[in-house]
């Protein structure tokens, strides 16, 4: 009887953890064009999405759900019942520069979207890591991509007549804070480093705080400065803020809103309620963005340049080499420290945040609801705008560009890229949203631009 029980056991747990139809699945879109971005206007753009990694499931169950916008205001939309043998072909063209953008969703007879779900034993630690990733996981069967004409020809609204005056003004301003940091050792962090809270003094209305971790016994040593996404980034909580080890660098885990390190939960709790303003998260307060010295980028973009400033004191760095990077919130971040600092060699931004945000509402660009208004003040924060001052001496790569990705999207990063007169490369990813990137090896398209200084 027991060994009875235990098949029969064996077998629900089996049951239990065998994936649904569509929960492996992928759809994964292409353009007849192997750069997506190389369309004329006016030219045919051909998308084909095929459905990948799907079980058997009965005709008539699952259909596609598409929708085509763009840069010129246009939208076409229509819905065919998916087969896992016949591909849709969506055909589709826009008259001038800018982006078109394919939304497809797959959902079901009634139009609600599949969602996946996620079969695994979570009480395994395999099981459990899946679980995390699983969490943050977009649980659609989606492509969300796009093609383009000429993005190398676009251009945000002009910058301020004042651009490098106003920056001039505020390094002034900074200047007269003297450069001295709070340096908290940390014992017992990790054998062969010295790990320290650093807490910086700066203008605005906080410190530049963040994680610094030395390799021991190495001599001098490249710098490496890592910037956070958007969020409440509580250190060792979430979205991490805390030390990075590196064996070969020095390395700086920027702290982005400058609050104290080594305290309690409550703490970051009523300090991330005090920051929101306007009914809104940091950030994002329209009125408060009207006035460049009033907005949250003010004290962000003084607390970079006074941790950059501080972290070249260093005696073991190898006073060459300074790399800077992040992603989202962290990419706009990477460009904001390039473009103010130009001892910076290299910087490393993924997926850009806020690049056109000058423009994007006076140039109806299409972009996802979850994004910063326009304000004229904005534009001296605008990424667009300081990766012109990049020095020619930097390596600019932009890791990841989503073109299905309007939380950044991809008209403003094609801006940040024409804008840079520096080593620059950016790495384009079909059907990549801001938190969604396809699996390789199912055929999804991937190119890279790259143009050097000497163009």
């Amino acid at each position: 009887m027991k060994s009875i029980i235990s098949i029969i056991a064996a077998a629900c747990s089996a049951a239990a953890f065998a994936a649904g139809e569509l929960d492996d699945a992928q759809l994964i879109g292409t353009t007849d064009k192997e750069r997506a971005i190389d369309y004329e206007a006016g030219e045919t753009m051909t998308f084909t999405l095929a459905l990948k990694r799907a079980n058997p499931f009965p005709a008539g169950t699952y259909f596609i759900k598409w929708t085509r916008t763009g840069d010129d205001g246009l939208k076409d939309e229509g819905k065919v019942e998916l087969s896992a043998e016949k591909p849709l072909v969506v055909k589709t063209s826009i008259a001038k520069p800018g982006f078109v953008r394919l939304l497809a969703v797959v959902v079901d007879a009634a139009g609600k979207p599949y969602r996946k779900q996620l079969h695994v034993d979570p009480n395994t630690p395999e099981g459990k890591r899946a679980l995390n990733r699983w969490e943050r996981a977009d649980k659609r069967v989606f492509f969300d991509g796009g093609a383009a004409v000429h993005p190398e020809t676009l251009q945000s609204v002009p910058e301020p007549a004042d651009f490098d005056e106003f920056w001039a003004r505020r390094r002034a301003r900074l200047a007269k804070v003297p450069l001295k940091a709070d340096v908290l050792e940390l014992k017992g962090r990790k054998s062969g480093f010295r790990t320290c809270a650093v807490s910086i003094m700066c203008a605005g209305p906080r410190p530049s705080t963040g994680y610094l971790s030395i390799p021991e016994g190495k001599g001098r040593l490249p710098i490496r400065v890592f910037f956070h996404g958007y969020g409440h980034t509580y250190p060792n909580k979430g979205h991490v803020v805390a030390p990075v080890y590196n064996n070969d660098a020095i390395c700086f885990n920027f702290s982005p809103h400058g609050y104290e390190l080594e305290r309690e939960p409550e703490y970051y709790d009523e300090f991330f309620r005090s920051i929101c303003s306007g009914g809104r998260t940091f950030g994002f307060d329209d009125k408060q963005n009207e006035d460049p010295e009033n907005s949250y980028f003010s004290g962000y973009t003084y607390r970079i340049m006074r941790a950059l400033e501080w972290l070249k004191t260093l005696p073991e760095w190898d006073g060459r080499n300074l790399c800077v990077s992040g992603g989202s919130m962290g990419g706009l971040q990477s460009t904001w420290a390039a473009g103010l600092d130009k001892d910076v060699t290299e910087a490393r931004p993924s997926i850009p945040w806020c690049c056109d945000i000058g423009g994007r509402d006076t140039l109806k660009r299409i972009i996802d609801p979850w994004y910063i208004h326009e304000k004229p003040a904005l534009r001296y924060y605008d990424p667009v705008n300081l990766a012109k001052r990049v020095s020619r001496n930097c390596k600019f790569t932009i890791v990841r560009a989503g073109l299905g990705d309007y939380c950044c999207p991809p008209s403003g990063v094609a801006i940040l890229f024409n804008n840079l007169k520096c080593d620059k490369t950016v790495n384009w990813v079909q059907g990549s949203t801001h938190g969604h990137v396809p699996p390789e090896g199912l055929g999804n398209q991937r190119f890279t631009l790259h143009e050097d200084a000497l163009r």
